[in-house]
């Protein structure tokens, strides 16, 4: 269960958010500039609430009137970019085990077995990221967060770097995210479509406040 409650001022943006979601995919849906990234840069601890709490299972990862604020590396929480932040110094095998290693975590190998089968990227783990297409890449990253082992996954505009070829290529992957992997998702989207594939449950956003939440039955029928 994700519950926020929060209010922060970003420059002459207010943003003001109330909501709670226990669906395996929550999607934080609007137009841009109405404040989904700033949200998940909140729950990711990126940046702390003027106001209110912020709580995952039960734990409180920000509570102002508490005076607590959970360090970003201490919330076990996994981030994809809008771009895939790969290094391009290092083969995917490396990029792979980066999240593990500066989590502390000891290696399992089944953990990884399965991660890298879910994702398709067996035949990718000795190439370099240049060598990779975008799908490929953002595939890899999605990988990376999981192998962090984190018991929430944020995904901002993870797809709108690509075209609708690339898309329509890894879809299918969060997808099966969705259903095996068994890490709940906050997924940033200007897209409808998108929500529709795989949200849960959508928190739909105008100027800085929730204007509604619930089930893909409140986008509306095309892209915004």
């Amino acid at each position: 269960m994700l519950s926020v409650d929060i209010v922060k001022q970003l420059g002459d943006f207010k943003l003001t958010a109330t909501f709670e979601s226990a669906g395996p995919v929550t999607g934080l849906f609007g137009n841009s500039g109405t404040g989904k990234t700033s949200i998940i840069n909140l729950i990711a601890g990126l940046v702390a609430p003027d106001r209110g709490t912020i709580v995952l299972d039960g734990e409180p990862l920000d509570d102002t009137e508490r005076g607590i604020h959970v360090p970003p590396h201490l919330r076990r929480i996994g981030y994809v970019f809008q771009d895939a932040r790969l290094f391009p110094h290092l083969d995917v095998r490396r990029n792979l085990d980066f999240g593990r290693r500066m989590n502390g975590l000891t290696r399992d190998a089944a953990h990884e077995t399965r991660i890298v089968a879910l994702l398709d990227i067996a035949d990718l783990l000795g190439r370099r990221p240049a060598q990779l297409s975008g799908g490929e890449r953002h595939r890899v990253a999605l990988g990376r967060a999981l192998l962090a082992k984190p018991r929430l996954l944020l995904l901002d505009e993870p797809l709108s770097s690509l075209d609708d070829d690339r898309k329509a290529e890894i879809l299918p992957y969060f997808a099966r995210l969705r259903d095996d992997a068994g890490v709940p998702m906050v997924y940033v989207s200007h897209d409808p479509d998108e929500m529709r594939r795989l949200a849960t449950t959508v928190v739909m956003l105008k100027r800085g406040r929730v204007a509604a939440v619930g089930g893909v039955e409140i986008l509306p029928a095309a892209a915004i």
